[in-house]
Order: structure tokens, then sequence, then C-alpha cells
């Protein structure tokens, strides 16, 4: 019998008063039909009896194995209980029997404090952007959300090592005009790691956050449940703010970003059932104040600049007054510019350049190498200023006594 008829029996019955064996002339069914359907209070479900599995009569070894391993691989398992069917219905029965032997392992839900915490991480959008040169590539973009208000926050830097992610992180808390009192992040190399146990940052990022005044807390390995937020804010960049856009260079990027951002943090979050903005200020304001002297940012190197008067940044070369040919020079870079200090004088600004392997040259500076090289190649040759004494080499003979002095 189908639900349809059913349901018009019992609808025969008790709307229109029919008796039993007149509803069974109506639809063409017994009177033993309807009155089974009458007596039924829910729909009929057609159920076929388990004919059981060949794995039934191994249950009890699986489950020997799995109370004294329970991270036992199926593969393993088969071998030890000899199974020689199916390898698929045996992972089946073992995907289900195995977390009764785990140890429990539950995710607790995580509630913020007005300024407490910053999730962080680093996105690499799956768009081609122009670097430069001819080359086009996918540099990575520094998220932070805050945990209170679900305010985002990003900025795409040049690479994602130490000196470029301090400085971006530097970047988005000025615009922020304050700092949580703890970073969340995951092992990113630039940040830390996970040794022997125990989290453990690098020397620069233990510098920073020293500076700032915060903690960092370093989630553990394959843990994203930890930095939920950000992960979610990832996604929603890449379904929300890429599609259909294209960008010319990195700056357009940002540009983009920056002006997708205010939209996005003004629009309703459900789990909040507010917008991100109407909790920013009361975020912002728990948080703890930026220190009255940045930090140091940026690539600081300090080199002995070579005859072909050019300094190494990254991959690229980028040109310096010859007038500082063989002396030591400061190499100076953030995420937008590349500077060069002989002593307290400039000796060249470059635009930093996010394609790679490349040579990037002030015109000023080729000009002055060459009339420096000619001028040297012109130059006259210093006469000898001291006459060496020219001796026989008998004297030395004698000195040795090979000879007798006559």
């Amino acid at each position: 019998m189908t639900v349809e008829d059913w349901a018009e029996i019992r609808r025969l019955h008790r709307v229109e008063g029919m008796a039993i064996k007149a509803i069974g002339r109506r639809l063409g069914v017994s009177r033993n039909a309807v009155r089974r359907a009458l007596a039924r209070d829910a729909p009929p479900k057609y159920e076929r009896p388990a004919k059981g599995s060949l794995v039934d009569e191994v249950e009890p070894a699986i489950r020997g194995l799995l109370a004294s391993c329970p991270s036992m691989p199926a593969t393993v398992i088969a071998q030890r209980i000899g199974w020689a069917h199916s390898l698929t219905i045996l992972k089946d029965r073992v995907r289900v029997l195995r977390p009764y032997y785990l140890p429990p392992d539950p995710a607790s839900r995580t509630t913020y404090e007005p300024g407490h915490r910053l999730q962080c991480d680093l996105w690499f959008p799956p768009v081609d952007v122009p670097l430069g040169a001819g080359q086009v590539g996918s540099p990575p973009v520094l998220v932070m959300v805050a945990g209170y208000s679900r305010m985002m926050f990003a900025l795409m830097l040049p690479s994602r090592q130490a000196p470029d992610l301090i400085a971006g992180h530097w970047a988005l808390l000025t615009s922020m005009g304050a700092v949580a009192r703890e970073l969340v992040w995951d092992n990113e190399a630039a940040v830390g790691s996970w040794r022997a146990g125990q989290p453990k940052l690098t020397a620069d990022f233990e510098a920073f956050r020293g500076v700032l005044g915060i903690g960092v807390h370093q989630c553990r390995p394959r843990d994203p449940e930890a930095k939920g937020l950000v992960e979610r804010a990832n996604g929603y960049l890449e379904t929300s703010f890429l599609p259909g856009r294209t960008f010319t260079s990195p700056e357009d990027f940002n540009a983009q970003l920056a002006e997708w951002l205010e939209l996005a943090n003004r629009r309703k979050h459900r789990p909040l059932g507010c917008r991100p903005l109407d909790r920013w200020t009361t975020d912002r304001d728990a948080m703890l104040a930026l220190p009255p002297v940045a930090p140091q940012l940026g690539w600081r190197e300090r080199v002995r600049l070579p005859r072909d008067h050019y300094v190494r940044l990254g991959s690229n070369d980028y040109s310096v007054d010859p007038v500082a040919v063989g002396r030591f020079v400061d190499v100076l870079a953030d995420l937008r510019q590349v500077t060069v200090r002989l002593g307290s004088r400039v000796v060249a600004v470059h635009e930093r350049c996010w394609a790679r392997w490349q040579t990037i040259t002030d015109p000023a500076h080729r000009v002055a190498a060459l009339a420096m090289s000619t001028a040297a190649a012109h130059r006259p040759p210093t006469p000898p200023t001291d006459e060496v004494e020219q001796r026989d080499l008998s004297t030395y003979d004698a000195a040795f006594g090979l000879t007798e002095v006559a």
C-alpha cells in the first residue's frame, strides 16, 4: 500500500464517514487492507530485512584490535585478521567502530571579550596579480579578524618572510589605532613553530610582540578550529571579494580590497545579530594603545658596496650612487620603498619591486658610474716615490755561507 492510499483511506473514513466496505470498493482494495491502514498512525514504509555482512563474523576480532590500538589503520587490521575479501566493506565497518575506542576530542566554543584577541592568517588568493616585468603571481595577503567585533582587516604583502610580515602587522595595527592583548597564529614559519611539544616564536616576532607588550597564542599543529574566525574570513574573501575582479598591480589589489572591506564590515553578521562596525568601538576601546615609538620594521642590512654599485634585496638588485663603492652602507626597505644610506646621507631610493630576479637602475647612478670609470681610465700613472737598492746576488750567497767573501 502506498502512502497516498493510506492517507486517502483515513480521509474517507474520518472526514466522509465511509464504511470500511465502501472504502474498499472505492479504492479497489480489500477490507483487511483498509483495516490495517486505519490501524496505522504512521505512513507505511517499505523495510527490507538486513541480510548481514561478511564483516559480522570478524567484528569481535576488529573490536579487540581497536581496543588495544584505536588508531590502527584498516589495512593493518585486514592483515591481522587475514581478511581476503573486499577492503571497502571492512573499512566501512572500521570507520563505524573506531569512534567507540578513541578518546573523546570535543571542540569547545570560544567566547571573546572586547579587545582580547586578533586572529591572524596568510591567505593566498587564487588569482594572477601582475607584479611587473611581465610576471604574475599570487602574493600572500595578511588577514586579521577581531574576535569580539569580527572586524576584518587585510593587506597584500610582497612576501611571507618575517620583515614583510611584521611590517604588514604594523600597517594594519596602525589603521586600527590599537592592538589586541593577544594575537592568534598557526605555525607560520616567520612567526614560530612547535618544538618538542612546546610553542616557540622566532626571534624577530618575539622582539616585535615585546615592543607591543602583547602575547601571541600559537595554535597546535592541525588544529584549524582554534582560529576558525580568520579561516572563515579567508573563505569569505575568496567567494565574495574575488569573483569578477581583475587587478593591474598589488597596489590596485590593496586599493580594491580596502574599498570592499569597508562594505563587508558594514554587513550584518548573522551569529552576532548586528554589524561588525557596531561592535568595533567597544572592541577597540578595550585594546591596548600602540607604542609611541614604532618597532624596527622591514629589511635592514649593512653591507660593503661592491664595485658594480648594486645591493641585493630578496632576488632583486638595486643601484646605488657609486660614490659609496668600497664603503659600508645600510640597506633599509619597507613594503613600498628601498633606501640605501651612507651614514646619514641617502645614496639610493627605489620603489620596491614585487617581481623576481630584476635589476633596478637609477639613470643618475649609471651616469655617475660611467663618469667615474672614464676618469679612472685616463688618470696618469703615479710615479714611484721610493728607490730600492739593487744588490749583487753574491751578497746573499755570502749571507747564507755559500761562498767565502774575498
